[in-house]
């Protein structure tokens, strides 16, 4: 990253530039361009501050990412850190950067403090745990350094998913939109089912009428007689007609025995169980 302080122009730039006018040297190429105007020689009285220029090789979040950057440089093995060499590559970063921004070393000497002791712990003799295992002083920093990977390489993963404003912008059109109601076709199959319902909703509605008919036995008398003439006889089922219903057979079946009471058909029976069949009563010549 390039810093580069305000540059105050010189009081006399314009005399400057008129002089270099009059000597032909605008054929050169322009150093910058101050208000505009090309610069091709920079004034005697130019001041740059010290800090106008700073470059940062390279930029670190915080402690535990100057170490993960130092660990994969060099290729060590992060379950196995060879404390020595790191602490003495971080300790040479921490020098470079106490010189120019104290606030910011503060937090790094934290961590070299803590790898310091780290580096000191490995130099004693090996302290056992419950379990009879040795115990390892870089433990917890190798989990720090394994849980801040972890985040730092779901981040860039989140970072490299399109962004709104940044990777696409969201579009917008105005329709204007002219609303109609549309009714739906109706087919032979939706009158033949819509008539279906109201038929099955009249049969749940539907009454019970009953309606007084009047009969007459002897005008159905009549019609047995007149069913029997010509025939020699006929079958008993075959003298009443079962489609007009209960009442006119009940009706049609007294008609039957008054005429058989009367003397004038004979009801025959050939055997037991046998067809029985009416006949007109036989009178003597």
């Amino acid at each position: 990253m390039f810093e580069l302080a305000p540059v105050q122009p010189p009081a006399n730039h314009q005399d400057a530039f008129s002089e270099e006018r009059r000597s032909g040297s605008l054929d050169t190429v322009a150093l910058a361009r101050l208000y505009g105007e090309p610069l091709f020689r920079l004034p005697d009285d130019l001041y740059i501050p010290p800090d106008a220029l700073k470059v940062f090789l390279e930029a670190f979040e915080g402690p535990l990412d100057l170490l993960l950057y130092l660990i994969r440089k060099q290729h060590f093995n992060v379950l196995d850190i060879p404390m020595a060499p790191l602490t003495l590559q971080y300790l040479t970063y921490i020098e470079q950067i106490r010189d120019n921004n104290l606030e910011l070393a503060a937090e790094y000497l934290l961590m070299a403090a803590l790898l310091i002791e780290i580096k000191s712990r490995m130099l004693l003799p090996v302290r056992k745990t419950e379990n009879n295992e040795a115990e390892d002083p870089r433990a917890e920093l190798v989990r720090r350094l394994l849980e801040y990977e972890r985040i730092k390489l779901a981040a860039l993963r989140l970072d490299q998913l399109p962004r709104m404003g940044r990777d696409f912008l969201q579009g917008s059109a105005a329709i204007e939109q002219t609303w109609e109601k549309r009714f739906a076709e109706v087919t032979a199959v939706d009158l033949r089912d819509a008539w279906l319902d109201v038929v099955r909703r009249a049969q749940l509605t539907a009454r019970h009428h009953i309606s007084r008919e009047e009969l007459s036995v002897r005008e159905h008398m009549s019609l047995i007689l007149k069913k029997l003439q010509g025939t020699r006889f006929i079958e008993f089922g075959d003298l009443f007609d079962a489609a007009r219903g209960t009442a006119v057979a009940v009706v049609h079946f007294l008609a039957l025995l008054e005429l058989a009471r009367e003397a004038l058909i004979d009801i025959t029976q050939a055997a037991p169980f046998a067809p029985i069949y009416i006949r007109l009563a036989y009178t003597p010549s």
